[in-house]
């Protein structure tokens, strides 16, 4: 059964590795036995993660990009690919910007829209070419409990991970007969450096508190099982799925 969820072999990049949800998968799936891309938006920001993963005795690689130009994108998929096949693609990176809609600034809702969606469609179009003619890939997309519902003041990051779920599903109807699996993780109320606001706000922060089962914010490392079950053969006949990993959350 273990077999399964081995990723000896396998290569994945990482994006978003630096810290918090990114850098839990990076470390999950070098665990795995996966060869680790850490990427973050510098060389140094995702450093740490690479140096945590080789203590672990895994193998790990630091690449660097501004996940909201394009072409920084396309040459981290190029600096990827030069560095051999890859297997597994998650698209951790993403930002988030609060404000009233109507305050809300144009140009920071391109920005949230072009880190946390157009580079996820722009690596999983580069790289997915690739595993199309191998035949064979995983592309795990981050979504969020935003993915089924509106929030509050943050209406660019509501939009683009609404659009990642249809992403998911659209990338899949297109290759999954291909022998690729694209899936998404919907985390729910993490403690991380994205929900930290929410966090510090002790009306939302008891209110949330309040709808989840578990009782308590997830942790990090609490995504790690379902990252290593979307990206290993476990997940083979997973395909277009969003999994929530939310203590209950969207029970309640």
């Amino acid at each position: 059964m273990s077999a399964l969820f081995s990723l000896k072999g396998q290569k994945a990049l990482v994006t978003g590795a630096s810290r918090g949800l990114g850098k839990a998968i990076a470390v999950a799936l070098a665990e795995a036995g996966a060869c680790v891309l850490c990427c973050s938006s510098t060389l140094e920001g995702a450093s740490a993660t690479a140096s945590l993963i080789r203590a672990k005795g895994g193998e790990a690689a630091v690449l660097a990009a501004d996940l909201a130009d394009m072409e920084q994108v396309r040459a981290l998929a190029d600096s990827a690919l030069a560095l051999g096949e890859v297997h597994i693609l998650v698209n951790c990176g993403g930002t988030i910007f609060r404000a009233p809609a109507v305050d809300y600034p144009m140009e920071e809702w391109q920005k949230v829209m072009r880190v946390n969606l157009d580079s996820a469609f722009l690596l999983s179009q580069l790289l997915g070419a690739e595993m199309l003619k191998r035949g064979q890939g995983k592309i795990i997309n981050i979504a969020s409990m935003l993915s089924y519902s509106g929030g509050i003041t943050v209406p660019a990051y509501t939009a683009s991970k609404h659009a990642i779920t249809g992403l998911t599903k659209a990338l899949a109807n297109e290759w999954a007969a291909s022998g690729l699996n694209i899936n998404a993780i919907a985390p729910g109320y993490f403690r991380t450096d994205n929900t930290f606001a929410l966090q510090q706000d002790q009306v939302r922060n008891q209110a949330i508190l309040a709808r989840i089962p578990s009782g308590r914010w997830g942790e990090p490392e609490d995504l790690a099982g379902a990252a290593v079950f979307l990206a290993s053969s476990a997940s083979n006949y997973v395909n277009g799925h969003v999994l929530a990993v939310d203590g209950g959350w969207l029970a309640r």
